[in-house]
């Protein structure tokens, strides 16, 4: 995960999945795995800022074919994310970690999956639409990409709660990483402009939270 000022999500690596559940319980990781009987059993999956690393141990071990790359530029991250798939993924030969930025990582080949779960708000909405038209043109048709993110919600009553609270959000992780963004991007429309078609969408806590699918058309 990563931006132009490059954030230090190690600092956080410790505390991340506790600090998930008091903030929403389970449902951050519950939005993440919400659609995973819905990937059509892939076998490349590249993962971008999985943290560490509870969806991609869901997805090796939903689907025992598939191998997975996994981006992220937090080295912590990724050492917790390989031991928890150490602990409980049979042949752990299918995950390979990287530690790089997902703004300059090209797609490897053959990839039928990408996955970014809480990801494109760590960016401005310049960098995600580089990010998904960089990505999504070396897809071939087809493939699926699955993203999670927060959202304010369409009803009028919750949006001010919901701003608030994502606004706290950006001002915790600029306390504890150096994260310089500050507002919600909008994936939606880079998405779109990048050849992919949604074809799924599911939201938790009234459109706070979502997941969506898209196929590259």
């Amino acid at each position: 995960m990563t931006t132009s000022t490059q954030p230090n999500f190690d600092r956080i690596a410790a505390i991340y999945r506790w600090a998930e559940y008091i903030s929403l319980g389970p449902l951050l990781q519950r939005t993440r795995t919400r659609l995973l009987d819905q990937l059509n059993n892939p076998r490349h999956a590249l993962v971008l800022g999985d943290g560490d690393g509870r969806f991609i141990e869901q997805l090796l071990l939903r689907y025992p074919q598939c191998s997975a790359v996994a981006v992220d530029i937090s080295g912590s991250m990724l050492a917790r994310l390989h031991t928890r798939c150490l602990h409980s993924v049979p042949n752990t030969t299918r995950l390979t970690t990287l530690q790089r930025s997902a703004l300059d990582f090209d797609t490897p080949p053959q990839t039928d999956l990408v996955v970014t779960h809480f990801l494109l708000d760590c960016f401005t909405q310049p960098e995600v639409d580089a990010l998904t038209h960089r990505i999504a043109s070396q897809l071939t048709p087809g493939a699926l990409w699955l993203v999670s993110d927060f959202a304010l919600p369409a009803n009028q009553l919750l949006r001010p709660i919901a701003r608030l609270y994502i606004a706290s959000l950006y001002t915790a992780f600029r306390l504890l990483t150096g994260l310089s963004v500050n507002q919600l991007p909008d994936p939606q429309s880079a998405l779109e402009r990048s050849g992919m078609r949604r074809i799924t969408r599911v939201t938790l806590l009234g459109g706070l939270l979502y997941t969506e699918l898209w196929r590259r058309e």
